[in-house]
């Protein structure tokens, strides 16, 4: 349930201060979380670090990695890429193996423009976004298990095909997010040879972003792919509706089903949704049922689990069986665990890093209900 951005600051405050699991003792494996739990008025850092602390939960209590628990901390970056500078450095005294799901196209590119990675010895695992200028050519001890902007564009540029699409409006942000996601279109669009792209853009200031969503409205485009910031998407969806489009919208997985209701109220049903893991709610395989599992030992207040708290999850469950593989748990032995390990069932969704440092291809399409959840 998105909540109010005041009364989402004072519960990640909350969290925050609560100690996270413990800190380290003799023997303890460090790991850590560098997110924006103030300054985004999204709750994805939060909803993440939930199912990252789940699931280290679950595997302290059954014994740790080979007879070690893990001790976990986050830091807050307050969504900036100089707090993310200075939450590394902080993180960094920690002395951690692994740092998990970092948040935000602006903290990554100072990650890599910095060479933080090459100047410290830890591995990052799982970075959001997908954005290909952060993978292509992206650096050896950063790893991404989520598919890619450009695995996720393509299932929607093929969906819209399927649906006998011939124009797309891409409205993008105008930061990293956005722009490489309109190269992503035009080039998918391109390969198909039945499609049109035609770009607009816009700042994340609402006039701006009602001025392009108009502007697709006027172009008679029957559908429309949003690409940005996760405020940005449903702050376009609610604008594109505005402006009296009736076309189909596409948007990333990084926007919540809830943000885009709230944002855009009964115009939000339709919207489809890129997802890059399995139905959080769904209870079909292993993996989701353990999941949930550990959900409700931890966070029992918690009744409605998001693709976040399952991609926390699953990063720490990655993270766990890599390090419990490694002949020793130190960056460089858990980084080449991960590329030896080949393919990992997690009892439904696979991760293999042999080829590369991205570890899944999964894409579906969510759509939003009348109730402002996901229907796969």
């Amino acid at each position: 349930m998105i909540r109010t951005r005041r009364r989402l600051c004072q519960g990640i405050a909350v969290a925050v201060a609560q100690p996270a699991l413990a800190l380290a003792g003799e023997g303890d494996i460090s790991v850590g979380q560098i997110g924006p739990f103030t300054g985004i008025p999204v709750p994805d850092a939060l909803q993440l670090n939930q199912g990252i602390k789940a699931c280290f939960a679950q595997i302290n209590e059954r014994g740790g990695i080979n007879g070690r628990r893990v001790s976990f901390f986050d830091v807050d970056d307050t969504y900036s890429a100089d707090g993310f500078a200075k939450a590394f450095a902080q993180a960094m005294q920690r002395k951690p193996v692994a740092l998990l799901d970092p948040v935000g196209s602006a903290a990554l590119k100072r990650l890599l423009d910095d060479k933080m990675l090459d100047q410290s010895d830890v591995i990052v695992l799982n970075a959001i976004p997908g954005a290909e200028a952060l993978r292509n050519p992206g650096h050896p001890k950063l790893f991404h298990i989520r598919a890619g902007d450009r695995q996720q564009i393509e299932k929607i540029v093929q969906h819209a095909v399927t649906l006998g699409v011939t124009e797309l409006a891409v409205l993008h942000h105008n930061i990293v997010i956005g722009t490489s996601g309109l190269a992503m279109a035009q080039a998918a669009a391109n390969a198909t040879g039945k499609l049109k792209v035609l770009p607009f853009e816009a700042t994340a200031e609402i006039p701006s972003i009602a001025a392009a969503a108009k502007n697709v409205a006027k172009s008679g485009v029957k559908a429309v792919l949003v690409v940005g910031a996760p405020r940005f998407m449903a702050d376009g969806v609610a604008q594109l509706r505005t402006a009296g489009g009736g076309q189909f919208v596409f948007a990333l997985s990084y926007v919540p089903a809830g943000l885009v209701a709230k944002v855009a109220g009964e115009a939000s049903r339709g919207v489809a949704l890129s997802q890059t893991y399995p139905n959080p709610m769904g209870v079909a395989s292993p993996l989701q049922r353990e999941f949930q599992a550990a959900m409700k030992q931890s966070f029992a207040d918690v009744t409605q689990y998001t693709s976040f708290h399952l991609e926390g999850y699953i990063s720490a469950r990655v993270f766990a069986e890599a390090a419990r593989r490694a002949k020793e748990v130190t960056p460089d032995s858990v980084a080449r665990s991960l590329r030896s390990m080949g393919e990992y069932d997690l009892g439904g969704f696979r991760v293999n890093f042999a080829r590369n440092n991205v570890g899944s291809g999964y894409v579906d399409i969510g759509v939003v209900n009348a109730d402002g959840r996901l229907i796969y």
